[in-house]
């Protein structure tokens, strides 16, 4: 072979190699992008019906994605009950809440259950509404827990550390109030729970979507044990204290209050 041939193939092979870089440079930054990691997908930080609010002079937090269960969301579904629409119905032991709604349907929250809670039985109405209410412990609560309880006997005005938190509905009942409360907490991790102290407490966000349903007069009903089991079927709590649907051995007070994490000011 000649050297002119060997010059031009050559010549050809650097030609070649020249393009064949230059495609390769141009694919970098393509093959760069495709050989990293993928981001990885956060879920949404807040829940769209329990988001931050500016309410008054107070913000409410969002409540954490980690405490809003499918069956703590606050959410419209069939009834079967026999009350009338406009009526609360509370279930201490499913630890519900219905506002009854028409044609067969009902909002449902979460709530948390103290032991004021579990002691009330049967009805009354709703004669006050307070928001940002202000509260003061029981001489009851002040005799048996003073160390809790009174530093506050003088009361405490509204706010974010209030233990009734954005809304309060008053319960009377003949004329007299049986110093029982539907209210909101802060403490959104008390949710689905037994507490040891309080009366029915939702997410201050679902406080304030019933007390904006709820109007002076408006009945109440908690329903027994035997109506709860027909309308709701047994519940139980789990490991962790917070209740679930079907039959179960119940935890004691305190297998509740050691599994369950609670700070002490929210049972």
């Amino acid at each position: 072979m000649s050297d002119q041939r060997r010059f031009l193939q050559l010549d050809g092979f650097t030609v070649t190699g020249r393009i064949l870089s230059f495609a390769l440079m141009a694919l970098l930054p393509f093959l760069a992008a495709c050989a990293q990691a993928p981001a990885p997908l956060e879920g949404p930080k807040e829940h769209p019906l329990y988001p931050g609010i500016q309410d008054g002079e107070f913000f409410i937090e969002p409540v954490p994605m980690r405490y809003l269960t499918p069956d703590a969301i606050r959410q419209e579904v069939p009834y079967a009950g026999p009350d009338r629409p406009g009526t609360i119905v509370v279930d201490t032991f499913a630890r519900r809440l219905y506002y009854v709604l028409e044609e067969g349907r009902a909002m449902r929250y979460a709530i948390a259950v103290g032991r004021a809670g579990l002691a009330f039985r049967g009805s009354a109405t709703v004669q006050r509404k307070r928001e940002w209410p202000s509260w003061q412990p029981t001489a009851n609560m002040i005799r048996t827990q003073p160390e809790m309880y009174a530093p506050y006997a003088a009361g405490l005005p509204g706010g974010l550390e209030n233990p009734l938190g954005a809304r309060a509905l008053y319960l009377y009942r003949g004329g007299r109030d049986t110093m029982f409360r539907i209210h909101g907490t802060v403490q959104n991790a008390s949710i689905g729970h037994a507490t040891s102290a309080g009366c029915i407490r939702l997410f201050n966000q679902d406080a304030i979507d019933l007390y904006n349903r709820t109007r002076i007069g408006t009945p109440v009903k908690v329903r027994t044990q035997a109506e709860s089991l027909e309308l709701e079927g047994p519940f139980h709590d789990d490991a962790f204290g917070r209740i679930a649907a079907g039959p179960g051995e119940p935890l004691t007070e305190e297998e509740r209050v050691l599994l369950s994490g609670i700070p002490a000011t929210a049972r």
